[in-house]
């Protein structure tokens, strides 16, 4: 049992009643998942000056709404007003970019630092903050984590965010295209933003 204590980012926030309502609505290879992550964003927020509290937080919801129905997605993109080209996309998008909006109904946070990391953990963005890399790099390197690249991986991480950001935005792209998947506009933007600060 770890320590962490979020009340910083919301007054009463009580970490383990969130624990206990993600192991009740995730599978557990999923809530485990996500749990590896808070601490691997944390850590990689302590190694970068970034903002340690947030980046765990922010770790642990990032899939808080992965395993949703769609059709939640679905209503949730139409009340809340979002881009309606989110509709011709599916789960690996929505989780991250509506999941967020999902997450302020459900948990009542707010605090635009840990909600905008997990909108940008499926896609990235141009100029992403310390804590939106945290949590970016830390899924993608999470101890599980195991497919053909993974080491590189982690020596980019090892190196700076950035290279590890700019390292996993040209893996994924290629991993959709390898597997002729349509490719969501945002992530070329985070790729071809990333790849020129030339980090790689």
């Amino acid at each position: 049992m770890t320590d962490f204590n979020y009340n910083c980012i919301k007054q009463g926030l009580n970490r383990e009643d969130i624990l206990s309502r993600m192991h009740d609505t995730l599978s557990d290879f999923r809530y485990t998942h996500c749990l590896r992550v808070e601490k691997t964003s944390r850590g990689l927020a302590a190694e970068y000056d970034g903002d340690v509290d947030r980046a765990g937080l922010a770790g642990l919801l990032h899939d808080y709404a992965k395993e949703h129905d769609d059709q939640e997605f679905i209503d949730a993109i139409k009340k809340y007003h979002l881009d309606p080209e989110l509709l011709n996309y599916n789960n690996a998008i929505w989780h991250g970019i509506v999941g967020a909006e999902i997450i302020k109904d459900e948990l009542g946070i707010y605090d635009e630092d840990v909600l905008n990391a997990i909108r940008r953990h499926t896609v990235g963005a141009a100029n992403m903050t310390q804590v939106d890399k945290c949590v970016f790099v830390g899924d993608f390197i999470e101890p599980k984590r195991d497919f053909p690249g993974i080491e590189q991986a982690r020596l980019y991480s090892e190196k700076s965010l950035d290279s590890a950001v700019a390292y996993e935005l040209k893996h994924s792209v290629q991993h959709l295209v390898d597997k002729n998947r349509t490719i969501y506009p945002a992530t070329f933007v985070s790729y071809n933003y990333w790849i020129a600060k030339g980090e790689l």
